[in-house]
């Protein structure tokens, strides 16, 4: 009988020290696993994850006036055949991206089997504008002056300036995430993660006022290529 307990004991001993040393190495195998996982995704590098085609119509109205007082009342009268209008099509391709360069551990959140990629903030860049030339619409009285390439960049920079405010409402964020995801989702799957225990996510969520932190400083300097 004493024989007996003293080897159901043993047995006992045996298995919980089998158990711990199992879900020590199973806590080491997950430990290891996310430098292997930091070094995978940097190689991703900048990763482009959305494109969209704008089209913006720019228009400007202006019509020569005549200005001052008489008799201590001031007047303004709109001269006759001196107004002039124009619609200006802008086309421009916008994109956004994902750069991994400086991704590191602090990115990467790991509790009870499940995993959490926090996402390095978005860039948006505008990689090119133009306009259309062929289907410029415009009206010139004729007491004005024809509008001059000088003024037709202005309205562009203002054409390309109203489609950069517009990102926040495009959702190239949200497209830039998902895209992410259908990118490292797979990755991280081999290395044992369940598709389920896999979040993808940036560090907030942007809104207009975070544009000027998300534009490519190209983008700013040079108004696209």
């Amino acid at each position: 009988m004493k024989k007996g307990l003293l080897l159901c004991v043993i047995m006992l001993a045996m298995l919980l020290s089998g158990c711990k040393e199992q879900a020590a190495t199973e806590e080491q195998v997950g430990v290891d696993t996310i430098p292997m996982m930091v070094m995978q995704i940097r190689k991703c590098a900048k990763l482009y994850t959305a494109e969209y085609q704008v089209h913006k119509i720019v228009t400007h109205d202006d019509q020569m006036s005549l200005q001052g007082t008489f008799l201590q009342q001031k007047f303004n009268i709109k001269l006759p055949m001196s107004s002039r209008k124009i619609a200006i099509p802008v086309d421009a391709t916008l994109k956004a991206y994902i750069d991994f360069g400086d991704f590191n551990e602090n990115n990467v959140v790991q509790k009870e089997g499940k995993i959490e990629i926090i996402l390095p903030d978005p860039k948006v860049e505008l990689t090119d504008s133009r306009i259309d030339h062929n289907e410029i619409k415009r009206y010139v009285s004729l007491m004005r002056s024809n509008f001059s390439d000088a003024e037709l960049t202005d309205y562009e920079k203002q054409g390309r300036a109203a489609i950069l405010n517009s990102v926040p409402k495009l959702g190239i964020i949200d497209m830039a995430r998902e895209s992410a995801a259908h990118a490292l989702i797979p990755m991280i799957k081999q290395m044992g993660y369940e598709e389920e225990d896999i979040t993808i996510t940036f560090r907030k969520k942007f809104t207009t006022s975070d544009l000027p932190t998300l534009l490519d400083s190209n983008t700013i300097e040079n108004g696209g290529k």
